[in-house]
């Protein structure tokens, strides 16, 4: 089902994805942030789905089935480096910030930050093309929206 999306995803020379594509890989690495910690619990589940909802206007039942679609594309993916600068690619950098803010809303949806989810989140902002600091800046921002 995921093999053509990924071909493309991961092509020497991507292109960028069409909108479709991009919500469902940005969902893939929220899934994949949440089970960095091989606990991926009901409240991330949740937190995500709201995520999908909020950031492309879906009703619970699409965002639900995106993520559960997400969730069977984040088993198939590649590495995290290769499938996070492909993302990167197909994602404006203006935007990305707002990635970051979401996956770190995944991070603390269950109230305590783990060390491998953080690992996981200075693996991936820089992939991104996010420095530390605005890291830790979206990072405070989404703590004090809790």
């Amino acid at each position: 089902m995921f093999g053509q999306f990924l071909s493309n995803l991961l092509a020497p020379e991507p292109q960028p994805l069409p909108e479709g594509d991009a919500r469902l890989a940005l969902a893939a690495l929220l899934v994949r942030v949440a089970r960095s910690d091989r606990s991926y619990s009901e409240v991330e589940m949740t937190r995500i789905t709201r995520i999908l909802a909020t950031r492309y206007d879906l009703g619970p039942f699409e965002a639900a089935a995106l993520r559960a679609q997400a969730e069977t594309l984040e088993e198939q993916a590649p590495d995290t480096v290769r499938f996070t600068r492909a993302i990167k690619e197909a994602v404006p950098l203006e935007h990305r910030i707002g990635v970051i803010e979401a996956l770190w809303a995944v991070v603390l949806a269950d109230g305590k930050r783990d060390d491998d989810e953080d690992a996981m989140l200075r693996l991936i902002a820089p992939l991104l093309g996010i420095n530390d600091r605005d890291s830790n800046l979206a990072r405070l921002k989404v703590q004090s929206e809790q």
